[in-house]
């Protein structure tokens, strides 16, 4: 009998009986938040209550301090606290004046805040496909994209009319996308690069610059599961320079300048408060620890998948990534909705990211998109599945979970 990792859930026995399953022994968590608190749980509870003690909940030096230390650890001018990931998105494209009749590129495979927050800003989104490899934005579809719009003078004019602004690339699951290729062309276009890195804090480039601090805006999320979290929403801005951090801080403080009641701008509350930035101090230090062990999962991952399928394998793994922090160890495999009930009838929890497309999402119905349109990433909606992967993962978790999938991909596919 395999070793036993956590409890083991209650099982439909029905499924079992339909689907040859037998009774899972093994039980691996797609993710142990609690197992991360317990190592932080004294430190964190003090800092926590230094603010409880101070009363000083809403901006302040806790922080200013966490945006000090974050701005030094990317290498950044500056970082603005706010209070999401999503509202980072919004604040950036805000900051660098993108606004109605204007468009944005970016991916159709993310989070749907990616786009969401491109039409809140009343520009249009549009969507490039995606490397197969990487699952980010494809420097080459972008290259396409951009030929096929109108030129005007130095006004590039996308295929609805709108002023063609930026390109909004995501460092997705952990992987830094191609940013020099990316920075490349919206040169060539004059346009902004906004990266959406809400998953690949301290993933790094080959010479050492850090996802997000790589272009004139970076926008960071503190969500719970994220590779530095919260106990909480939050999010941050990041900035090449000290006068956009100004612009951001403004809109994010209800367009205040800084003079009491006095609104220079249309803005919103959107401020990283003090308990979690006193959190979010604690865990930094240890972020590049967290992302080192998830990396070694991961390679774990790739020599138990390469030992168990050899060549021709039925499963395409994310490979070892220098520029990779694996903030989702992700694979693709053939039928992925059954394997996926197989392995949870095996104990085995996983995560879908994304079963629907941002294009073909009914939020962006009216952008015409149909299905067809950008097959890369229909595809990867239909193959990607989360395997279990975070910094406490048990060491000998990955070989059950590759045991299930085994079983699994032999009931689905059979070689």
């Amino acid at each position: 009998m395999a070793k036993q990792i956590g409890p083991v859930p209650a099982i439909d026995s029905s499924f079992n009986r339909r689907n040859n399953c037998a009774v899972p022994d093994v039980r691996v968590r797609f993710l142990d938040l609690p197992a991360q608190y317990a190592t932080l749980a004294d430190e964190m509870r003090a800092a926590v209550d230094e603010v409880f003690g101070a009363q000083a909940f809403i901006l302040g030096a806790r922080v200013a301090g966490f945006e000090t230390a974050l701005a030094r650890y990317l290498g950044a001018a500056a970082v603005v606290g706010v209070a999401s990931g999503t509202d980072a998105l919004y604040l950036a494209l805000r900051a660098a004046d993108i606004g109605v009749g204007d468009a944005v590129l970016t991916t159709p495979f993310s989070f749907v805040s990616t786009a969401t927050q491109i039409a809140r800003a009343g520009a249009r989104p549009y969507f490039a496909d995606i490397e197969p490899a990487s699952f980010n934005l494809d420097p080459v579809a972008v290259r396409r994209w951009l030929a096929a719009c109108r030129r005007d003078g130095d006004t590039l004019h996308a295929p609805g009319g709108e002023c063609v602004r930026a390109i909004l690339p995501v460092h997705l699951f952990g992987r830094m996308c191609d940013v020099d290729a990316l920075a490349a062309l919206a040169a060539d276009a004059a346009l902004e690069v906004v990266e959406d890195a809400a998953q690949a804090i301290g993933a790094r480039s080959a010479d050492g610059r850090a996802a997000g601090a790589m272009t004139r805006f970076g926008c960071l999320s503190f969500y719970p599961t994220k590779n530095l979290g919260g106990a909480g929403d939050g999010g941050a801005v990041v900035c090449a320079r000290q006068t956009d951090a100004a612009t951001v801080r403004t809109i994010a403080r209800q367009g205040a300048d800084g003079s009491p009641y006095r609104h220079v701008l249309l803005g919103l509350a959107s401020r990283l408060d003090a308990l979690q930035a006193a959190v979010l101090a604690v865990k930094l230090p240890r972020l590049d620890e967290w992302n080192a062990a998830r990396r070694r999962h991961a390679a774990r991952y790739e020599e138990l998948i390469a030992a168990t399928f050899g060549v021709d394998r039925p499963v395409r793994t994310p490979g070892l990534v220098a520029a990779h922090v694996y903030h989702q160890y992700v694979v693709r495999v053939p039928d992925r909705d059954r394997v996926r009930a197989l392995l949870a009838a095996d104990g085995i929890e996983t995560q879908v990211y994304y079963p629907i497309p941002l294009h073909l999402q009914p939020c962006f119905a009216h952008l015409g998109y149909k299905p067809g349109d950008l097959p890369e990433a229909e595809r990867a909606s239909r193959e990607a599945l989360a395997l279990p992967l975070y910094p406490e993962l048990p060491e000998d978790a990955p070989a059950a979970v590759v045991a299930a999938l085994a079983r699994a991909l032999g009931r689905v596919a059979p070689r």
